[in-house]
């Protein structure tokens, strides 16, 4: 033991290896297959909400002008004095404008990934089966629902398609004036047309959407199908129904000024 150990000198040109930066956990979550079904999934939720909320407060139509012009005034006045007026509900929409395009980044990456991941596309006789239309079809209706939607906000947000076309003697946009606003845009047959057929494209989206959302969350189960077709089912049809009752209601004289 007299023998003294001889230690190591230090070696020179050894590789360090960076200390790889860690990102923030939802942008990794996000990134894989498994955080882009649940970004499809939450910003769905979002933007069903919307379109049950949006449908209900148009129901407003058939009381008269003054509760449906009221109830755009109440909407533009949100959260005042806590916030200008129309501010909460500009935020409202940004907020709604920012899970439309999660929705469809989720969606189209999420498709990119599969394709990239197999050459054959996936056939399983479980949930493909059950809304094979819809599913073959949601690319399709999703880019004539975003298509409408700039149109419907052309005509009754903006206005400045309000008055192409319109029947009424004065023919023009007037802001806050909801009632006269639909009316006006609903006697043009071609609208009627349009709107009906994007609800219909809405409709087929909404129902493989609401079918879905049970699988990304992890929430399916064989046993439930059967109640997750008929909310499904029944969902899409009370917004297809109520939504497409307005364009009706005016040409029949239902609604009119």
């Amino acid at each position: 033991m007299a023998q003294a150990i001889q230690s190591r000198g230090p070696v020179t040109g050894t590789a360090v290896k960076a200390k790889k930066r860690r990102r923030f956990f939802l942008t990794d979550l996000y990134g894989t297959a498994v955080g882009k079904k649940y970004a499809m999934a939450i910003t769905g939720i979002m933007l069903l909400g919307f379109v049950f909320a949006h449908m209900v407060g148009n129901l407003k139509m058939y009381l008269g002008a003054s509760h449906i012009n009221e109830y755009g005034e109440f909407l533009r006045n949100l959260l005042v004095p806590i916030l200008p007026r129309t501010i909460a509900l500009w935020l409202l929409r940004l907020g709604l404008i920012g899970a439309v395009l999660l929705h469809i980044h989720a969606a189209y990456s999420l498709t990119v990934m599969n394709r990239q991941a197999r050459s054959v596309k996936y056939q399983s006789p479980r949930d493909y089966q059950v809304a094979n239309f819809a599913s073959r079809t949601m690319r399709w209706t999703g880019i004539i629902v975003a298509l409408f939607v700039l149109w419907h906000l052309a005509d009754l947000t903006w206005g400045f398609a309000n008055n192409w076309g319109a029947r009424a003697a004065d023919g023009r946009f007037v802001r806050g004036d909801v009632y006269g606003n639909v009316v006006r845009s609903f006697e043009r047959v071609p609208v009627t047309v349009l709107y009906i057929v994007a609800n219909i494209a809405l409709g087929i989206h909404l129902f493989h959407g609401v079918w879905s959302l049970f699988q990304s969350m992890g929430w399916n189960n064989p046993r439930f199908n059967k109640w997750r077709r008929h909310l499904a089912t029944g969902f899409a049809t009370i917004i297809v129904v109520g939504n497409v009752s307005f364009p009706i209601a005016v040409l029949a004289g239902i609604v009119g000024k």
